[in-house]
């Protein structure tokens, strides 16, 4: 008990002496480096410039205070346990085999990683993609909905709302040329997604009031509008996906492609293991022995 409450006390000081330490020489010293040894465990030593890195920036100086407690504690625990574990362990062996096997691994690993990325990922084609997602369309569902169409808001003073409103309420090419025009006039917001879906529960996000549930309001009408203390919002829906329908190649792509990265990086690893056996046979380089 007494060597616990003197580690903590010695551990209180330096830690109230680094922080002043710390604070005087950033004012005086703010571009020098200074490793000054903080707390030392045997040959091994905590710097200033670690102990720094390692901490998070604080509110308060009682959370700095805290936490760099804590730290120090941690680390001179970890040192000393180490320390005793090293002179005890019963089979250092059987540790430096461990080492040994998890280093193979790793450098395999990262190996294959490099192949893969420079033979498999930068080689599938947008012609692949579409391909394997028309033979499979089936499979990709959506989770949420989306829409095409135009999504116009102008301010509640803007001058002839009607025929912004008529615009976005029968978009044409000329139509959509009037509501570029117009909502730059007026400090407006124009989206047009016409050729492109959109999730719709993002859109929702700039919709005033409440969110429309799509699938019941549809059923109704492609055509909304709203408003609030500054704004009228319009909103033309031209197509509708709803969740389970399948998705479109746009937004199953990226799972289309994470696909046939798993299913070409399996052949193409396994390929690459036998040509590399198949030639280190041949060349000698393997050796069986009868015994």
């Amino acid at each position: 008990m007494l060597l616990q409450r003197k580690l903590n006390n010695s551990i209180g000081f330096v830690v109230t002496g680094y922080i002043l330490f710390f604070s005087l020489t950033a004012c005086i010293h703010p571009s020098e480096e200074n490793d000054d040894v903080v707390v030392r465990v045997g040959n091994r030593m905590l710097t200033r410039s670690e102990l720094s890195e390692s901490l998070p920036s604080f509110h308060t100086p009682e959370d700095s205070i805290l936490s760099t407690e804590h730290f120090i504690r941690v680390w001179v625990n970890d040192q000393l346990l180490y320390n005793v574990a090293q002179k005890n362990i019963a089979d250092k062996n059987a540790i430096e085999q461990l080492v040994e096997n998890y280093r193979r691994s790793l450098i395999i690993y990262q190996y294959q990683e490099q192949l893969v990325n420079e033979k498999v990922v930068n080689t599938i084609s947008e012609q692949e993609l579409r391909h394997y997602y028309e033979e499979n369309k089936d499979k990709f569902k959506l989770d949420k909905p989306l829409i095409k169409g135009i999504f116009l808001r102008v301010p509640i003073d803007a001058p002839t709302i009607d025929k912004a409103k008529s615009w976005c309420k029968n978009p044409s090419s000329v139509s959509i040329g009037n509501l570029e025009k117009y909502s730059m006039q007026n400090a407006g917001s124009f989206d047009y997604f016409e050729t492109q879906w959109v999730d719709f529960n993002e859109l929702m996000h700039n919709w005033p009031v409440q969110e429309l549930n799509l699938q019941e309001a549809i059923k109704r009408t492609t055509f909304f509008e709203q408003k609030d203390d500054k704004y009228y919002y319009f909103l033309h829906i031209s197509d509708y996906l709803l969740p389970g329908d399948n998705s479109p190649f746009q937004y199953a792509e990226p799972v289309v492609k994470e696909l046939l990265i798993n299913r070409k990086k399996i052949e193409f690893l396994r390929k690459t293991e036998n040509d590399l056996y198949n030639k280190a046979l041949n060349s000698g380089q393997i050796l069986f022995y009868n015994e």
